[in-house]
Parts: C-alpha cells; structure tokens; sequence
C-alpha cells in the first residue's frame, strides 16, 4: 500500500476515534444517556400526571436575556419570589448585596451585606423572613427587612452552621423553602452534590439537624438553586454545568426536565452560569444567569420578541 494512501487512512481513523472520545466525553459530562432514557420516560407520563405537576416541557421563553441594569459586574447569584411584594430578590458575591427586583428585572433598591463571604442563594422563609447562605462561612442567616432596610449585618441575626467544613467552593448553593413541611430545602453544589433539608421555625435559629434527602436519580453534575412549588410540592433544580432545570416530586425522583442550551425552548444563546431559579404566585419561572441577565419561562404569558444578548 502507497505511503500516501496509508497515511490518509491513518488520519481518517484518528479522526474518527478522536470523534468518538468526545462524544463519550460530552455524553458522560451532560449525562446525556440518562437524560434521554428519561425524556423517553417523560412522554410516558398521562395528561393528568402533567397536570399535576409543573410539566416543564410545558413552558415556553417569554423573556430572553435581559440585562440587570447596574449589575453588571456584581456577580448576581441565587433567586427568590417575595409574594408579599410581588418582586424578586437575589444576592451578589463580589460586592455583597441584597438586590430587589421588579419582574420585569428593573432593579429597585441594593441593600448592601456586612459580615457577609460570598452569599450565594437567598430565599423568603416562614413569617416573610429571608434567609441567605453563605457558601465560604458555610452558614445560612437569617432576617426580617422593611421598606426603610437600608444595610444588613450579619453579626446582627443568628446564624446556623452547615458543616461540611471541608467543602470549600463547592458548598450550600441552592436554597428553598418548603411551605408544606415548614422546612429550608438546601442544595450542595458538589464534593458530594446533594439536598438537604433543615427544619427551621424560629426567630432563634433552626431546630433540628441538617438532613440528607433522596437525589441519586437528579441527573445533574452539579447544583446551583433550587425552588420549591408548594401547588404540586415538587423542587427545582438548576443545574449550571448540565445546562439544565429538573423538575423533582416528594420523594426526590424526575418528573420533568427543560434544556437551557442554545437552539432548543426558544433560547438563542445558551444560558451562561444559570445561578438562580424562582417561580411566582402566577407559576412563571425566573432564571438569573451570568453576566446578570434575566430569563422568563411561562405557559401563558404572551411571548415576548428576544432581543439577542452577545
């Protein structure tokens, strides 16, 4: 055989064995085989099972990337619904900060964070308190603002120690609260990725031990928010690195999923570092991603023309 025609050969197999290797690759970092064994799983399901739940298949994008005007380089982190209010509240790390957002992702007010690391998730809890965690002090505070709150110190509230001292950045991300149970639903990032929940009535602080909840099937590689519905009693899961929100019942198992890369459920651009998910009363879901951009999905809303985001 020619040295020639060899050596095409040659190239054509390392080509084609390159071609395999990354697609085991991509396959083993995105789960993918689990994530299509599940979607064929997925249109199992009866109309009435979707009906009782949040059916994420479901929605649909309604507001694409929009920028957190001023925010740009604070780093937002975590979400949350205040029905009291009707806004939103989310964290940011570099300049710590609580940030209240219109729906629509006009900024309201930043209540600058004292004795705060790196707060990483924020939630309404019990009696409209919020809580927030903080992923480097691997602690969860607790507090109570009104419309006069201009600053917030840590050393001012109690504040409950989540172990895990070895975890360094791969702490308590995603953070829910779980109004069926009156308990705090919280998220590891990894290094074990996990849930947990804590018991947490209080004005003093939380009753109770940190407890870990069923997730071997949440196919996801990492945790970065979480949100709990209180309708159906099922739990978000935004996942950055898998590029993807998973929908669990009671018992910790999948019901339902929703890709957030380019190209597929109305997004024109994947969503970079997803790091917050919350819903509200009327069940849209919100997603804060960086660099600060906001992402509406619904099932009624009209849909919004997306504007392209670079």
């Amino acid at each position: 055989m020619p040295a020639k025609r060899f050596g095409f050969i040659r190239l054509r197999h390392l080509l084609l064995l390159s071609l395999v290797v990354v697609t085991a690759l991509l396959v083993s970092f995105l789960r993918l085989d689990e994530r299509a064994w599940f979607w064929l799983k997925e249109g199992q399901l009866s109309v009435a099972e979707q009906q009782a739940s949040i059916w994420l298949p479901g929605y649909r994008l309604v507001v694409q990337g929009r920028p957190l005007a001023g925010l740009e380089r604070d780093e937002t982190s975590g979400l949350t619904y205040n029905p009291a209010s009707d806004t939103l509240f989310t964290v940011t790390g570099k300049n710590p900060q609580l940030v209240e957002l219109a729906l629509d992702g006009q900024v309201l007010r930043r209540i600058p964070l004292s004795g705060f690391s790196d707060p990483e998730g924020v939630e309404v809890i019990s009696g409209g308190r919020l809580a927030i965690i903080d992923e480097r002090r691997r602690s969860l505070t607790a507090f109570t603002i009104d419309a006069d709150t201009q600053s917030l110190d840590a050393a001012d509230y109690p504040s409950f120690d989540l172990g895990f001292a070895d975890a360094g950045n791969k702490g308590f991300e995603g953070i829910a609260w779980d109004a069926l149970n009156q308990r705090v639903l919280l998220g590891k990032e990894r290094g074990p990725l996990g849930l947990f929940s804590l018991p947490f009535p209080g004005e003093d602080g939380a009753a109770g031990t940190l407890q870990a909840l069923p997730s071997k099937r949440a196919f996801v590689r990492d945790i970065s928010s979480l949100s709990f519905d209180a309708r159906t009693g099922h739990t978000l899961v935004l996942s950055d690195e898998s590029r993807l929100l998973l929908e669990l019942d009671a018992q910790g198992q999948p019901v339902s999923f929703i890709s957030l890369i380019g190209g597929l459920n109305g997004l024109h651009r994947s969503i970079k570092q997803a790091e917050g998910v919350t819903m509200d009363a009327a069940g849209n879901i919100y997603i804060v991603g960086e660099p600060n951009l906001l992402y509406v999905f619904s099932k009624d809303a009209p849909v919004e023309l997306p504007r392209q985001v670079d």
